[in-house]
């Protein structure tokens, strides 16, 4: 039986990222009526970003409760998940490509990856016709009767009893229910993209194999995996200064200038590295990495809640982001459909409560991993987890 709670009730989703669009499915399924609205012009406007590991008990879950498991397994990357560990001289001291890795869905160790780009197809072709609202770039909101009215840059107006937050990192919604602001984790990454790999960057994409490296050295990092499409993915990761990339005076639309940047900054790495600077698309994109404080609750309201990192923005060191906001769009989804509940506010609260607390965990442990990532013994520390006899 549907809940009362959300019994004809207009449900507003800000954001389309996989936590959104997972969120609207499931509510679908139970018959709510829900909008997602989204910034982006068209299901088109822009590249999705690196390819995700999905984990058995969250974005896992999330699909197979929304009824997505046959379509994941038609369009997951077989093999993606297989790592090599380097050093700065680009020498492998680990590699499981040689082992015979199973497809083995239902096991916990088993993480497979989709590229974003075909993950959020998936969810945008599950959805109702017209459940995404495109080119609705939010502005702002107010208060209105039980819910909100809320305004979008292209002069829409929307009301809406219940508004669900899932607008990434910088969430313009998160300053309604909350003023406390994440904080900065000490390490910065400078993402770049190479296209058509295999032509562009032989040597690396030959190294890589279908699969993921990750380098370490002098405390820095370089983290690389193979993109749907034949793209290849790469994040220069190390710690500096929150503005740095205000401060450094590097120009990331140069590559010349960001491959100089890159000699001075990584001494002793070896000049293998230096074709994917050469033949990256620019600009080179700095991303400060930031973390929601820990200990982080408010105010439960019944008609405001976030999911995803619009709730509990964490670094990227667990691979937890994207699972942890389709578990968040699962919890809430049971939570709003529960016959459980006296009233909104409690079925938001009960997914708030678990919410938080599973945030904070999966943050520390991404805390943790991003000072050992970054350590002087990093790439023993990394052996040791990745091979542990």
């Amino acid at each position: 039986m549907k809940n009362m709670q959300i019994k004809d009730k207009k449900i507003a989703v800000i954001g389309g990222g996989p936590g959104g669009l997972t969120l609207a499915r499931l509510l679908q399924l139970k018959g709510t009526d829900v909008q997602v609205y989204e910034r982006d012009i068209d299901k088109d406007a822009r590249v999705q970003g690196a390819p995700l590991d999905m984990h058995e008990a969250s974005g896992m879950a999330a699909l197979i409760k929304a009824d997505l498991l046959a379509e994941f397994k038609n369009n997951f990357m077989p093999g993606a998940d297989k790592t090599l560990i380097l050093n700065e001289q680009a020498e492998v001291h680990f590699s499981d490509h040689e082992k015979n890795l199973e497809e083995d869905f239902g096991n916990e160790n088993f993480r497979p990856e989709i590229d974003r780009g075909v993950l959020r197809k998936i969810l945008l072709a599950s959805l109702a016709p017209d459940t995404v609202v495109w080119d609705s770039h939010f502005i702002s909101m107010e208060r209105h009767n039980e819910g909100w009215m809320l305004y979008f840059k292209n002069g829409l107006s929307v009301y809406a009893d219940l508004v669900i937050g899932s607008d990434g990192a910088n969430s313009k919604i998160r300053p309604y229910l909350t003023e406390i602001k994440p904080f900065y984790s000490g390490i910065t990454m400078l993402e770049g993209n190479v296209y058509d790999a295999k032509k562009a960057v032989p040597q690396m994409y030959s190294l890589i194999n279908g699969g993921k490296i990750m380098a370490f050295g002098n405390g820095k990092n370089i983290l690389m995996g193979q993109k749907g499409g034949g793209d290849l993915g790469f994040y220069l990761s190390f710690k500096a200064n929150e503005n740095w990339s205000e401060e450094s005076d590097v120009d990331f639309s140069d590559r010349t200038a960001v491959l100089e940047w890159f000699k001075r900054e990584y001494p002793n790495w070896s000049s293998v590295w230096y074709e994917i600077f050469k033949k990256a698309a620019t600009p080179f994109i700095p991303r400060p990495i930031y973390c929601a404080p820990l200990d982080q609750n408010w105010k439960t309201l019944s008609n405001l809640t976030l999911i995803g990192d619009a709730a509990h923005v964490m670094p990227p060191f667990a691979g937890e982001g994207a699972n942890m906001a389709m578990l968040d769009a699962l919890e809430l989804s049971e939570c709003l459909t529960s016959a459980d509940y006296g009233s909104l506010q409690e079925a938001i609260l009960a997914y708030e409560i678990k919410m938080w607390e599973r945030a904070a965990n999966a943050a520390k442990k991404s805390l943790e991993n991003g000072e050992n990532m970054h350590a002087g013994n990093a790439l023993k520390t990394m052996l040791a987890f990745f091979n542990p006899h």
